[in-house]
């Protein structure tokens, strides 16, 4: 047996450090004998400022960048996102079908991805393992909707409008698998509590219902698709006025209690405020697979603090059950300046002027985690004063891991019951600690 301690500091940062297995001391963290869910993986979203910031490095760096988020020796990540059409982080708004009244979807295309995405994903799939790629839209074609603009409004609701957007999403699914990039999972919205300056589009949870149920369940099942349809990316319930129509049983429990809509849904995604519904789902639902799909993102300037606070929606998410948790944006420039000027953090930086890649504290915070818990890994149940601080898994290797934060500004002494070992070990302030038992 042994037992490997990897230790990230603000100032010293990924550091492996020797451990010594204890039998002194009082064990103020232990393994409880219950086994939760199974982990599916970590990963983050490709956007195309991202991809803009990365092909102004040289290919050495380039090469760099995808050994370290997807890399065996890096975070290895492999539950990966991408939008369907524009986001916040494209470099100008568009669909994959920009002509007003194609019902028909006989303009649908996807030679703007080709430019982006396609490459960005293609470099990641070349760096690591298979990926698991889940998509959505941010708003669909601006044509669909009242207003007509891709920010703000909702789809106008009609039979030819959602029988044109099911197909819609059919031919996405379609066309990414014809270039050898298939889709496991399509979630029908992001964001569908929140009206944006950026691309958006409310929807409710009635609306939810009707078209998986009606349209776009159906049509998958018509033609044979194997992607899987998720409710996300939930973000509510919210917290603030709207709080009375975005709640759990407004949203998830309408649409999969409901006997035509819920067979067709295979998981829940949450983000943002979405984690305020993460236990009612789970309790209600302990069978359905739930997801993190998007991280919170801060304000661009890549603080260790934040990355703190990272940890414990981290810790908050697994948790409550999820079976991921997906990074927002892996690369940006300095500052991670949006096209609606919101500045948020990154993974790595790059710097197109310099051609310097820094990496950034959630990229080693990610990394505790993602490096070290590997796919169809079990999450274990802890107790004791720490727990509130640590998550622990078991891989199918059976080696099992433990990563826990020193939130305080002094070191503190963790002493765990591993189950047939105990190790004593003395945590850095303000640490990121992940242990390696095989």
């Amino acid at each position: 047996m042994s037992i490997k301690h990897i230790v990230s500091t603000e100032t010293h940062r990924w550091r492996t450090t020797p451990v010594s297995p204890s039998a002194t001391g009082p064990v103020n963290l232990a393994l409880t004998g219950a086994r939760h869910q199974t982990v599916l993986g970590f990963g983050g979203c490709f956007n195309e400022l991202g991809f803009t910031a990365i092909r102004s490095l040289p290919v050495n760096k380039q090469a760099l960048i995808f050994k370290e988020l997807f890399g065996e020796n890096g975070c290895r990540f492999n539950v990966c996102r991408l939008p369907i059409g524009a986001n916040d982080y494209a470099e100008q708004w568009y669909s994959l079908n920009d002509t007003d009244g194609d019902y028909q979807m006989r303009h649908f295309s996807i030679e703007r991805d080709r430019k982006y995405l396609i490459p960005y994903i293609r470099m990641a799939q070349k760096a690591g393992t298979s990926l698991t790629l889940f998509a959505s839209p941010w708003s669909p074609p601006a044509w669909m909707k009242f207003p007509k603009a891709y920010n703000y409004g909702t789809l106008v609701w009609d039979k030819k409008t959602l029988s044109a957007y099911a197909l819609y999403f059919l031919k996405f699914v379609q066309a990414y698998e014809k270039e050898n990039i298939p889709i496991t999972q399509l979630h029908i919205q992001n964001e569908p509590m929140s009206s944006q300056k950026f691309p958006s589009c409310v929807w409710t949870g009635e609306q939810f219902r009707e078209f998986i149920g009606s349209y776009l369940g159906p049509l998958f099942k018509k033609h044979g698709i194997q992607t899987e349809i998720w409710l996300g990316t939930l973000n509510g319930p919210e917290i603030d006025h709207r709080m009375f129509k975005t709640r759990f049983n407004q949203y998830a429990n309408h649409v999969l209690s409901d006997p035509k809509a819920g067979p067709y849904v295979k998981g829940v995604g949450y983000q943002w405020a979405g984690k305020y519904a993460l236990q009612q789902t789970q309790a209600a639902y302990p069978d359905l697979p739930l997801m993190q799909t998007e991280s919170e993102c801060g304000d661009g300037t890549n603080t260790w603090a934040y990355a703190e606070y990272i940890f414990e929606m981290m810790w908050h998410y697994f948790t409550n059950g999820v079976t991921a948790y997906v990074y927002w944006n892996m690369v940006l420039a300095p500052g991670g300046e949006s096209t609606w000027g919101w500045k948020q953090n990154s993974m790595i930086t790059v710097d197109p002027d310099r051609k310097t890649v820094q990496l950034n504290p959630e990229f080693y915070l990610m990394k505790h985690f993602s490096s070290a818990v590997l796919p169809g890994a079990t999450r274990l149940g802890l107790t004791g004063p720490w727990a509130a601080n640590a998550v622990a898994f078991q891989n199918p290797d059976d080696s099992k891991v433990l990563v826990v934060t020193n939130p305080f500004k002094e070191a503190r002494r963790m002493t765990m019951d591993f189950g047939n070992a105990r190790l004593s070990a003395l945590l850095e302030p303000s640490s990121f600690n992940t242990f390696i038992q095989r």
